[in-house]
């Protein structure tokens, strides 16, 4: 199974556009530094790839990996599809940027595609322009292409919805409840299978809870690419981003008592960090952060890279 990172900021990216901060103003003074929003590619078939959300850098993305550029023909394109982990803004207002497709494929779990259907009117405002075929996800393995030999699944992480779909009761989503996820449909984590070699990829962007199965998840992947929005829990307070935590934002930090790596100090996976916020002491790859977690055996995730499992 052959993998590409895309993107690994959070929302707004790295540098955000209006935003000043000493993360911010790194990344424009050591363009190196610069993260695109969060996002992967999985080669699902032979010339055939799936996005991992579609982030509002999709085509600067795309460009960017010469797997993913058209040819041979005028109109030929490798992107057979997209995969979402959640209906939040920065990891689906790229599927409009694909309208000039001919057609392709949307797998998203039912309150997701409710969400952008009734919420954001996606099937609408794209209907003059191309055909999207919905698929579902479910928490049993199925092919990601048709005859392909990656399977995906998912594990449910959150009932968090997004701003523009918080005050929606879960009725007003007609088919809501079609796959069995209920509420915590809203966010989920992947899980794509090499169905030839049994590796496993677990991608988890957003991750507001460490539930049972997600252990049993990460206890069985070969490589864990996990939400690193924040480093500690009081980030978003001491940085003056927010007046919750991060947590009460439905993220998990990294470090601390509630922190994710002490949990993932005994996986057997390689784990990586993804979904950095630009207050994140981990865009600066010289803070005794970013030192501190490689002694610990994880890693941060880097846009461009290549992981085959």
């Amino acid at each position: 199974m052959l993998l590409q990172v895309l993107g690994t900021a959070a929302g707004g990216g790295l540098p955000q556009w209006n935003c000043a901060c000493p993360g911010c103003s790194g990344a424009r003074a050591h363009p190196g530094r610069r993260r695109r929003h969060a996002s992967l590619a999985v080669r699902a078939d032979e010339g055939r790839w799936y996005l991992v959300n579609a982030t509002p850098d999709i085509g600067d993305q795309i460009e960017d990996s010469a797997e993913l550029r058209p040819g041979p023909g005028r109109r030929d394109t490798p992107v057979a599809g997209i995969v979402l982990t959640d209906a939040e803004l920065d990891h689906t207002l790229g599927i409009a940027r694909l309208r000039e497709a001919d057609g392709f494929r949307v797998v998203a779990t039912a309150q997701v595609r409710r969400a952008l259907t009734d919420r954001l009117h996606l099937d609408d405002v794209l209907a003059p322009y191309t055909k999207i075929t919905w698929r579902g996800l479910d928490v049993e393995p199925e092919p990601l292409h048709p005859g392909g030999g990656v399977e995906v699944s998912v594990v449910p992480v959150s009932a968090k919805r997004p701003r523009y779909a918080a005050e929606t009761a879960a009725t007003d989503l007609r088919g809501a409840d079609a796959d069995g996820l209920g509420d915590h449909g809203w966010v989920t984590a992947l899980k794509l299978r090499d169905a030839a070699t049994g590796r496993c990829l677990l991608y988890a962007p957003a991750l507001a809870v460490w539930t049972d199965a997600f252990q049993e998840a990460v206890e069985s992947a070969d490589c864990v690419i996990l939400d690193g929005t924040f480093w500690d829990d009081d980030e978003p307070r001491h940085t003056g981003i927010s007046t919750r935590t991060a947590t009460e934002m439905g993220h998990l930090p990294i470090a601390g008592p509630l922190g994710t790596a002490r949990r993932l100090a005994a996986a057997r996976a390689r784990c990586l960090y993804t979904h950095l916020n630009n207050t994140n002491p981990l865009t600066n790859p010289e803070s005794q952060q970013h030192a501190l977690l490689g002694s610990w055996g994880l890693e941060v995730a880097a846009d461009r890279m290549v992981i085959e499992l």
